[in-house]
């Protein structure tokens, strides 16, 4: 189902996808109660750190960052906030190698880590859950909407739907995008973070990843080339795109879920706004407001909160009529 004009109007000053996709990230905090942490170990001899914020609830919202981001960036906090607040507890967790703790094995994390979303999944529901509702943005918005479609017809019943924001549902043309010169602003704040990241892969794992020369990199093709596709088992960046793309999986969801990508997001492609209920199946919306950036979607609110917030609520207590 598409939605051509959700209703958010934004003011006039934040009418931009590059103000939207910024402001946030320098000028939003979010005051929230302190997490409750716990390191879930994975079968690999690795780990996951999860925060939780949990009110004796009987349903749970699990929540995904996107790339180099972490469980207390102020979208998630934000999130996890306004669905607290109308009473559902939350489990905000991290990639591996994110939330300032270097994971323990050679693998990060990637697009397509649904064994890793799944193992947090699974743990929640192991909590005694009647209800789970699962977020993601951008990075996770993607790896959301592809692990449903993995469980698609043996999903667990307890699993009520999703919302995903700035999905770049199409990998290898949101690298396309990201790759442009008016994108470099971009480009060079996610490379200059991976580069701290793999130094430190590095000195873990000397002879087995190799940082020289790193400087010369420029664009998720060659990052994804030479560290996450032979990291990852797979073949280069181009098969890592296609394998982990939802856009070709969409079809498969059978939960309610939503995905909702600002037409001014200047990190997405065209094919991330599809519209052909041949690609998005039955069970999935998608919306593409006019405004909002990238992970942007910001509101003036009394309360602080932002319209991506208010949209998300709204899906995740329809699950419950």
């Amino acid at each position: 189902m598409y939605d051509a004009a959700p209703e958010y109007k934004p003011p006039l000053w934040l009418r931009s996808g590059h103000v939207q996709s910024i402001w946030p990230s320098l000028f939003r905090a979010v005051a929230v109660q302190q997490p409750e942490s716990e390191v879930l170990p994975t079968d690999d001899e690795d780990e996951l750190h999860l925060d939780w914020y949990r009110q004796d609830s009987d349903r749970l919202a699990v929540l995904s960052h996107g790339l180099e981001g972490h469980s207390r960036r102020p979208y998630i906090k934000g999130l996890a906030r306004a669905l607290f607040r109308e009473g559902w507890d939350v489990l905000a967790w991290n990639f591996r190698s994110c939330g300032g703790i270097m994971n323990h094995q050679p693998r990060f994390y990637h697009s397509g880590a649904t064994g890793d979303l799944d193992r947090v999944v699974r743990h929640g529901l192991a909590q005694g859950y009647r209800t789970m509702g699962l977020a993601g943005f951008s990075m996770g918005g993607n790896l959301t909407l592809l692990y449903l479609a993995e469980q698609s017809e043996q999903i667990d019943s307890r699993i009520c739907g999703a919302i995903g924001f700035s999905v770049p549902c199409d990998l290898a043309g949101s690298a396309d995008t990201l790759a442009r010169p008016s994108r470099k602003i971009y480009m060079r704040r996610f490379l200059r973070d991976l580069e701290v990241k793999m130094e430190q892969k590095s000195r873990q794992f000397p002879g087995l990843i190799d940082t020289s020369d790193f400087d010369k990199i420029r664009s998720f093709h060659e990052f994804d080339d030479r560290f996450t596709a032979p990291l990852h088992g797979f073949r280069d960046a181009q098969d890592y795109w296609q394998s982990c793309s939802a856009l070709g999986r969409l079809k498969d969801i059978r939960v309610p879920a939503v995905m909702v990508n600002a037409s001014d997001d200047p990190f997405l492609s065209e094919l991330c706004f599809p519209v052909d209920p041949a690609v998005t199946g039955r069970h999935v919306r998608v919306e593409f407001p006019q405004w909002g950036g990238h992970v942007g979607f910001v509101e003036q609110a009394a309360d602080g909160s932002y319209w991506s917030e208010r949209r998300a609520v709204r899906h995740f207590a329809s699950l419950l009529c």
